[in-house]
């Protein structure tokens, strides 16, 4: 059994966790190119059959619960130190270290505006708040894909209509808020290519939401879909008024030029119908589609596509409470969260909802967001995870989830470890049903229902 409350306890204080960690591991010489000196820890049974997944050891819960779920899963791993006042000593180089190593990975968000100690030991924001941009950057990400129910957001990525180049902005003596925006064009191609070939591969309407009359970035992100469209076997039933492509065709045409010379090999051949809107009428339009059950594909910027994953987490709720209001209106007593899988629907609220970002090079990075995790977190170490019986404790079943999606994507054609891997869930399920476990008792209980993999 490891020691969980004393890592969070050595966190909280901001004693040395990096030697705290190290301690439960072992040093690998599997190391991200270009980086050499990276620390890298390994875990877990490396037995040469299971393809390992890399972890970013991150902050609170995220840390924990990562650190809990792989010593009771026994599987092997790769773990990259990543917590925020690590990544501020190291000058977020350890985000390059995780970024681009060569495996599937899961990349946990949190800790955005944490305080960490500078190098005069001062009090400061972390460098790079939660670390995300960067780490996009560093590791080449260009979209996040995120399927929920029937509707498939692909988000490009960093595809962002604001700068996030801080030598650039200035707020001028008018109040005018002036910036440079920085997104890389091949970025955009390649998130649009991959939109392309899901709804070809898949069969689904494929909706695209820019606004190419109104910002620019988007009027070269339209641009290079309608490029690549060409020669393709695609319908697109709404157009937009004016072809982006002729309208911004030099700017086009030079991001094409650094494309690689096979980068539109065999688009010829795919096909699907293609709807084009202006980015504001997709929120009422994936509204429409959840209700309808229409499977759909929908390509949109960082900033929207966060926004419509947004909607999709949180809009399943309102659906089933206004359905219980207009039962009761009719005089019916219902369960709403059981009508709502008789009809078929599948969405929850948005907790279970998948994250991959995928990279120029390498496998893709599974990602989630665990919002409160410092907040709960702060519960354990008062030592009152129910606060007098008004909250649950942690529930760390995403753990499982997420470390479930990434050994499948990373070992696809392993049908024991799929097999295996759907028990451990199940044997999960088993000790949390019911009245939730505190932290540190769900994780014994867990350590003795769950064999470890190759034990």
């Amino acid at each position: 059994m490891i020691d969980l409350l004393s890592i969070a306890k050595t966190e909280a204080a901001g004693g040395d966790l990096f030697g705290e960690l190290a301690a439960l591991y072992e040093s690998t010489d599997v190391k991200p190119d270009g980086y050499p000196d990276a620390v890298v820890w390994k875990g877990g049974n490396h037995d040469g059959v299971v393809k390992p997944v890399a972890h970013s050891l991150t902050d609170a819960y995220a840390l924990l619960g990562t650190v809990a779920a792989a010593d009771i899963l026994g599987l092997p791993f790769y773990g990259v130190p990543m917590w925020s006042q690590y990544r501020q000593d190291t000058k977020l180089e350890s985000l390059s270290w995780f970024g681009n190593m060569p495996c599937t990975s899961i990349k946990w968000s949190t800790a955005g505006d944490a305080y960490v100690n500078d190098e005069n030991g001062n009090k400061v924001v972390v460098l790079g708040k939660s670390g995300n941009a960067p780490l996009r950057t560093q590791a080449g990400v260009y979209c996040n894909v995120r399927p929920y129910g029937p509707i498939t957001v692909v988000r490009a990525m960093p595809c962002l209509p604001y700068s996030q180049n801080k030598g650039k902005f200035e707020v001028d003596a008018t109040g005018n808020v002036h910036s440079e925006m920085n997104t890389p064009g091949i970025q955009m191609a390649y998130a649009n290519r991959l939109f392309l070939k899901m709804v070809h591969e898949t069969g689904r309407l494929g909706r695209v939401a820019m606004k190419p009359t109104q910002a620019m970035e988007d009027g070269i992100n339209a641009g290079l879909h309608s490029w690549l469209l060409q020669g393709t076997k695609f319908k697109v039933g709404r157009k937009y008024a004016v072809d982006p492509y002729e309208e911004h065709k030099e700017s086009i045409d030079r991001i094409a030029s650094l494309l690689p010379a096979d980068f539109r090999d065999g688009m010829e051949n795919w096909g699907g119908q293609i709807e084009q809107h202006i980015a504001d009428t997709n929120y009422g339009l994936l509204i429409w589609d959840l209700i309808e059950q229409r499977d759909t594909i929908v390509l949109a910027t960082d900033l929207d596509g966060d926004r419509l994953t947004d909607l999709l987490a949180d809009i399943s709720d309102p659906l089933r409470a206004y359905g219980g209001k207009v039962a009761k209106h009719l005089g019916k007593d219902i369960k709403t969260s059981d009508v709502w899988k008789e009809m078929g629907y599948t969405t929850g609220n948005g907790r279970d909802m998948t994250s991959v970002m995928y990279r120029m090079e390498g496998p893709p990075i599974h990602e989630q967001t665990l919002g409160s995790a410092d907040a709960m977190l702060l519960r354990l170490l008062n030592g009152d995870e129910w606060v007098g019986g008004t909250k649950q404790p942690y529930d760390p079943r995403i753990h499982f989830v997420l470390i479930r999606d990434a050994y499948l994507d990373a070992n696809p054609d392993n049908n024991e470890l799929r097999g295996w891997l759907d028990h451990a869930l199940s044997s999960f399920d088993a000790v949390y049903e019911g009245e939730r476990p505190g932290f540190l008792q769900g994780y014994e209980a867990l350590k003795n229902s769950i064999k470890p993999w190759g034990a």
